[in-house]
C-alpha cells in the first residue's frame, strides 16, 4: 500500500501497529519475527504460521536474541521455525540488491528503518559526488550514493559487516565504492589531518545512548561527546555547499536534544549549515501518535555552508 520500491520491508512495527512486542521484517521470500514481551513470546509459533500463511514466504526465522528481552525474563533464542533452505537472503532496495543472513546479522539481518533515507540522500547528492559513508554495515547509505556516479568510501569496524558491502559493491556492479575496515573516529581524524573534502558525508554510528541505568546520566554525557565529535569531523570533512547528514538511533536521544548536538558539534567546527531535511525513520516504520519512543530514529540532512 506504501508503493515502496523494495522487497525489504517491516510489516509489523510493534506499538505502532498496535500490536506491543511484536516486529514481523519481510526479505523478499523470508520473513522475521521478534517478540519481546511475555504475551507476544507465549504466541510465537501460532505468530510465525500468521506470518508465513498471509505474506507466502518460504522461511520464517526467531529472532528472540536482543537485550530487549532481558527485561521480561525472557530467555534468549534464534532459529528458524517454519520452512526450510539458507537463511541467507538476498533483498532489494531501490536499485540495489543486497544480502543478509537473517539468523547471525545485526537486528533481523538489516537496517531497513533507513531504507528511505537511502534514497532521499541519493536524490539530493550531485551526479559524481565524493561520498563518504562511515558506520556503512552493509552498504545502504554507500550503494545509493555510488549511483551517483563517484567516488564513495565506506567504512565499518565489524569485519564481517565490511565484508558483506564488498560483496554487495561488486553484486550491483559499483565499482566506484570501496569499503575499507577502520575505526570511524580514527578515520575521520585521519582524513580531516590530510585536508581531505568530500561533497557529502554521512555518519550513521550504532546507538551510542544505551538504555537507562544506574549510570544512566554518565552514559548519556558520554554519547553527547562521541556524537559532537562525529558531527565536528564530519563538518570539516564537507566541502562548501555540501552535504553532512548526521543520525541517531538513540531512543534516549530526543529530537530537541539532537538538534542541540548537532548545532553545538557544527559550532565547534566553526560551521554553519541549513537544515534541508529533518527525517525519521521508513514509511513502513510509522511513529505512533503519542508515544514518542516509537520514533527514535534522526536522520538530519545538512548543507554545510
Amino acid at each position: 500500500a506504501l508503493g515502496l520500491a523494495r522487497d525489504g520491508v517491516r510489516v509489523v512495527h510493534a506499538e505502532s501497529d498496535c500490536l506491543p512486542g511484536l516486529v514481523v521484517d519481510r526479505y523478499a521470500d523470508a520473513a522475521v519475527i521478534q517478540t519481546t514481551s511475555v504475551a507476544m513470546d507465549a504466541h510465537r509459533a501460532a505468530i510465525a504460521a500468521l506470518v508465513r500463511e498471509a505474506l507466502g514466504v518460504r522461511i520464517v526465522v526467531a529472532r528472540d536474541d536482543g537485550s530487549a528481552r532481558d527485561f521480561e525474563g525472557l530467555p534468549r533464542f534464534a532459529g528458524v521455525l517454519l520452512g526450510d533452505g539458507p537463511t541467507r537472503v538476498e533483498y532489494r532496495l531501490g536499485p540495489n540488491r543486497l544480502e543478509a543472513d537473517l539468523l547471525t546479522d545485526s537486528k533481523t539481518g538489516g537496517f531497513l528503518d533507513q531504507a528511505d533515507n537511502h534514497a532521499a540522500v541519493a536524490a539530493l547528492a550531485p551526479e559524481n559526488a565524493r561520498a563518504l559513508d562511515a558506520f556503512t554495515y552493509h552498504g545502504g547509505f554507500a550503494l545509493a550514493l555510488a549511483r551517483r556516479g563517484g567516488p564513495v568510501l565506506a567504512t565499518d569496524e565489524d569485519a564481517a559487516a565490511v565484508a558483506r558491502a564488498t560483496e554487495n559493491a561488486r553484486r550491483n556492479g559499483l565499482q566506484n565504492l570501496e569499503v575499507r575496515r577502520a575505526n570511524a573516529f580514527d578515520l575521520l581524524r585521519e582524513l580531516e589531518g590530510r585536508g581531505e573534502l568530500f561533497d557529502v558525508v554521512v555518519l550513521d554510528p550504532p546507538a551510542l545512548a544505551k538504555r537507562g541505568g544506574t549510570n544512566a546520566a554518565s552514559a548519556l554525557a558520554a554519547a553527547d561527546r562521541a556524537y559532537k565529535e562525529l558531527i565536528l569531523r564530519g563538518a570539516r570533512l564537507t566541502r562548501p555547499g555540501g552535504q553532512l547528514v548526521v543520525c541517531s538511533c538513540s531512543g534516549r536521544v530526543t529530537r530537541a536534544h539532537w538538534d542541540d548536538l548537532v548545532a553545538e558539534g557544527l559550532a565547534d567546527a566553526g560551521r554553519a549549515a541549513q537544515v534541508l531535511a529533518r527525517n525519521g525513520a521508513s514509511a513502513d516504520h510509522p511513529e505512533l501518535v503519542g508515544v514518542p519512543e516509537t520514533g527514535h530514529l534522526k536522520t538530519w540532512i545538512l548543507r554545510v555552508l
